[in-house]
């Protein structure tokens, strides 16, 4: 991590962005150094639901024994495993078995879907989490990570779109909370223009997150082009001011 671009973003995005919770990154790695791996305790899991923590500014470690949440795990590479019959519980479910999420219409729907979603290979690695003013040299986020209001989203969102002759510097996918912060942005990092992935449209995980909040998650190397642009961009207009006053 080039911490010289860490603390310019930090500039800048108090320079535009005030007080606004700072942005997370993920990333993996042979090696945990000193970030603890996340205690899981016993019952109902959510990864969403844990990384309320790193936004208050805990770092955390996961690897396939503390991951438990069974979407999860296979959202981030530590398990190709899929529940029984997910393509009945995600759609109309099975009477008197299961009842279904109804988020796609046809358990056919959901085949074609899961059958397209590429499957990460986490390789015995550690899978971290980092506030973005805790990352160190020795971190090479993959991607980073804003859970955020409307009013920071489309600041954001523009300035995703701003090097862009398309329009098309974002996408918001059908996906599970997990998948759209972690599985979409993953498949996008290595390409020569990759998409951010706008989420948290997850209706079960959305007890996670702050009601007015939704997510946008940027590949690395998207996000440094970003903080270069920033200070040509519509953040130094009038009409960023406006809306800055009331963020």
């Amino acid at each position: 991590m080039d911490l010289k671009l860490k603390d310019e973003f930090l500039v800048k995005w108090k320079k535009y962005f005030g007080e606004t919770d700072l942005p997370f990154v993920f990333f993996y790695s042979k090696t945990k150094g000193d970030t603890p791996l996340f205690n899981s305790p016993p019952g109902w899991s959510c990864l969403i639901c844990e990384l309320a923590k790193v936004r208050k500014g805990e770092s955390m470690a996961y690897n396939e024994t503390n991951l438990k949440c069974g979407g999860a795990r296979r959202y981030t590479g530590y398990s190709k495993e899929m529940r029984t019959n997910f393509e009945y519980f995600l759609s109309y479910g099975i009477p008197g078995e299961m009842e279904g999420e109804r988020y796609l219409r046809t358990p056919e729907m959901v085949k074609k879907i899961m059958q397209e979603m590429k499957t990460i290979i986490a390789d015995e690695q550690f899978l971290l989490f980092k506030r973005w003013d805790k990352l160190e040299e020795q971190d090479e986020p993959d991607a980073v990570i804003f859970i955020t209001t409307p009013d920071v989203l489309s600041g954001l969102f523009t300035l995703c779109n701003f090097d862009q002759e398309d329009g098309m510097g974002v996408m918001a996918p059908f996906g599970s909370g997990c998948g759209t912060l972690i599985n979409r942005v993953y498949f996008e990092k290595d390409k020569e223009n990759p998409k951010a992935v706008l989420g948290m449209f997850d209706v079960s995980a959305r007890p996670c997150v702050p009601k007015d909040t939704l997510s946008l998650a940027i590949p690395m190397k998207k996000f440094t082009r970003m903080i270069g642009y920033m200070d040509e961009s519509f953040l130094i207009t009038e009409s960023w001011q406006k809306v800055q006053n009331r963020i």
